[in-house]
């Protein structure tokens, strides 16, 4: 029997779905159940063939645990070794590379030490940083964020220079990014499955939450949707996500990706509404169960290098 689990938190309506959905397909040699995880023991096998991720990023202890689950050959969506080595900033630098649209961003220093560190932590930063500099490659308005971060959480939308340092002062040890504004006529938000799979939704961020999902919208054209459909699975495939969303904002007909790192999106029925929700949960139902079916080897020394160079691997990578 090939066990497929599921890890999640506070919410309710996806796990349980899933678990229930794959069940009800009665395929031989599989089954789906929540996951009781006890304390772990270094290198012990888990019970799982493929193991469906929706808490990790929050809690260290079930990261542990997902990394030693991989050590033995279990599948996790999505593999925790490659989202906990991202963020947002190098994110951004690499869809520039890869050919797709990303607003202009910086990084920019702390605003405050980060704990156990001082002055002389920061020796080789310059100072004074060339604001003036930064302020022209940008522009305004713009966007102050954390380079690695999620749920719109310590977002400042700045529109000249005293908003901004009124906004970086608050954010304390935070490591942020300040990102063009892009003054998007259409905003989508795209569900990415198993690197192929992809739900384009039209999204308007300045809504409330419940009701950013715009209910039967498209995109403007065929030729727009699809760029986004490619550039999506670009992203995904680049980075490694089996499960992942991505958001473009559409400024002169260019959709620029905002936001592609989201190990654990939102699937909540009451968020997504329930045509998004019957297409996520059977699509990564049956991704579950396609690798649970699987030979794949998690193991295996992913590159994303190769993206870079065509589909081939850089000399001297894995084969």
């Amino acid at each position: 029997m090939q066990k497929i689990g599921i890890i999640y938190g506070m919410e309710n309506t996806f796990p349980s779905a899933l678990v229930d959905r794959i069940n009800a397909k009665n395929v031989p040699g599989i089954a789906a159940e929540h996951v009781k995880i006890d304390a772990v023991k270094a290198g012990e096998p888990s019970e799982y063939r493929v193991i469906v991720d929706r808490i990790s990023h929050d809690i260290e202890f079930y990261r542990a645990y997902l990394k030693n689950a991989v050590l033995s050959g279990t599948i996790v969506i999505n593999n925790p070794f490659w989202w906990s080595a991202d963020d947002k900033f190098f994110n951004y630098a690499l869809a520039g590379k890869l050919g797709v649209a990303a607003p202009r961003t910086v990084v920019l220093p702390h605003k405050a030490h980060p704990p156990g560190t001082s002055m002389q932590s920061m020796r080789n930063l310059k100072f004074p940083l060339d604001w003036d500099g930064v302020f022209d490659y940008i522009g305004f308005p713009a966007f102050l964020k954390p380079f690695s971060g999620g749920g719109w959480k310590h977002v400042y939308k700045v529109n000249n220079r005293d908003e901004f340092f009124a906004a970086y002062d608050q954010t304390n040890t935070l490591c942020m990014t300040l990102q063009t504004g892009v003054n998007f006529t259409e905003y989508f938000r795209c569900y990415v499955v198993g690197q192929e799979k992809v739900r384009v939704m039209v999204y308007d961020p300045k809504l409330p939450h419940h009701l950013r999902y715009v209910r039967d919208a498209k995109p403007s054209s065929q030729a727009l949707e699809d760029r986004v459909v490619k550039d999506a699975i670009t992203l995904c495939k680049a980075l490694g996500y089996d499960f992942n969303t991505v958001e473009f904002a559409v400024e002169g007909g260019i959709p620029y990706a905002i936001d592609f790192l989201n190990p654990a999106p939102d699937a909540d029925v009451h968020s997504v509404g329930p045509e998004n929700f019957e297409w996520v949960v059977e699509n990564v139902a049956n991704l579950a169960i396609a690798k649970a079916q699987s030979t794949e080897d998690p193991r295996v020394e992913y590159r994303w290098s190769s993206f870079l160079n065509g589909g081939v691997k850089m000399a001297g990578a894995a084969s």
